[in-house]
């Protein structure tokens, strides 16, 4: 699959100038272990573009190759069109950020900031000036004495940034960073960490297996699998275009159709993909429109999520098919007492996409799959 990941990422919209971050052919084994598998991957300058996948897919390994904590097994680094495969992290003009943050205890806010200033010998009112202008660009005013300890999940999360950004890096890695927060605070994260980056303008590669996180705050994201990439684009073109069933499935809900079922439900052989919410739900007798297709089963499931529900719906022709529909007007009950219920599913044929085979996950939802 390395060899489509070129073609998708030109039809993605990537620029022509030179990329912040270039990876080609790039490769990573551990002993018998494929870490990477070798993947070719642009990435533009100020752009925020998210690595997404399950654990052991390769994405982290991928962000540590470009970190410099590890050496390729093959293939090469480019960052702003400079070879640095071989360049120790130090060296590279990127820093990182973890999820543990790896705050100094024993050091104030204003310390663990200053840090990498102190290191290079910055003098001291110069320090202190990048100091105030950093924890004011993280909205961390006036905690240059607080110690580490004293500070919430959030705002230890914005001093780990402020520390990485004050060295002024071209490029800001960050590992699953929002991981420890609790929902609310990670959702609330997720917009002020986009804001930032806008704000700085320097590239920001983020790596996390949250769809919704990689979703919300990328202008692109490439989706890996196994060490492989199997799509690149931007949120809209992965989750409204899936490229493989991997992608339609990990990526947000998705039902998939094939063999018997895709001959019963589309009329013809192949894998498709429509998206839960595309879905409406009818009485078993309403007639379909022109520019629709149709499914007649039986509700198996219902599961209230509060401002939608998840309805799972036992075909008549074999398989499932999943539907969500916002609770626009339907309390609890109400949605609750369409259990058992006979139904017809309808979607607009546009809805419905073709897939590339791709390479199966564990854990991959899959709804339709005629077995």
């Amino acid at each position: 699959m390395a060899t489509d990941t070129a073609p998708r990422q030109a039809e993605s919209g990537r620029p022509d100038s030179i990329p912040a971050v270039s990876l080609q052919g790039l490769e990573k084994t551990f002993g018998d272990i494929v870490a990477v598998a070798g993947i070719d991957l642009d990435i533009a300058d100020g752009e925020f573009f998210s690595m997404l996948g399950p654990s052991g897919s390769g994405k982290t390994t991928t962000l540590r190759l470009i970190a410099g904590f590890e050496l390729p097994t093959a293939g090469r680094v480019l960052l702003h069109g400079h070879d640095v495969t071989g360049v120790p992290p130090f060296d590279r003009d990127v820093n990182t950020v973890f999820q543990d943050y790896a705050l100094f205890p024993h050091m104030t806010v204003g310390e663990n900031v200053a840090y990498g200033l102190e290191i290079r010998k910055v003098p001291k009112a110069e320090r202190e000036a990048r100091v105030t202008e950093t924890l004011s660009m993280v909205r961390l005013e006036g905690f240059e004495k607080r110690r580490t300890n004293q500070l919430s999940g959030g705002q230890r999360q914005r001093v780990a940034l402020a520390r990485a950004l004050i060295n002024r890096p071209r490029v800001l890695l960050l590992d699953e960073p929002l991981g420890a927060l609790d929902l609310k605070l990670r959702e609330q994260m997720q917009i002020e960490l986009k804001e930032i980056q806008a704000h700085v303008g320097i590239t920001f590669i983020y790596v996390t297996h949250d769809q919704e996180e990689a979703l919300t705050m990328s202008n692109r994201l490439a989706v890996f699998n196994r060490g492989w990439i199997e799509q690149v684009g931007t949120p809209a073109d992965v989750y409204e275009h899936p490229a493989t069933t991997f992608v339609a499935g990990f990526v947000g809900t998705s039902n998939l159709l094939k063999e018997e079922t895709a001959r019963a439900v589309i009329g013809r052989d192949g894998i498709f993909t429509v998206r839960p919410e595309k879905i409406r739900i009818a009485d078993p007798d309403q007639v379909p429109e022109a520019d629709e297709q149709s499914a007649l089963g039986r509700v198996r499931e219902v599961v209230y999520l509060g401002s939608d529900t998840r309805y799972i719906v036992a075909l008549d022709v074999g398989g499932e098919l999943v539907v969500t529909q916002q609770n626009l007007q339907t309390s609890s009950m109400e949605a609750l007492a369409a259990q058992g219920r006979p139904v017809r599913l309808l979607w607009k044929r546009q809805h419905v996409l073709s897939l590339a085979a791709g390479q199966e996950a564990e854990g991959a939802q899959e709804g339709v799959d005629g077995s």
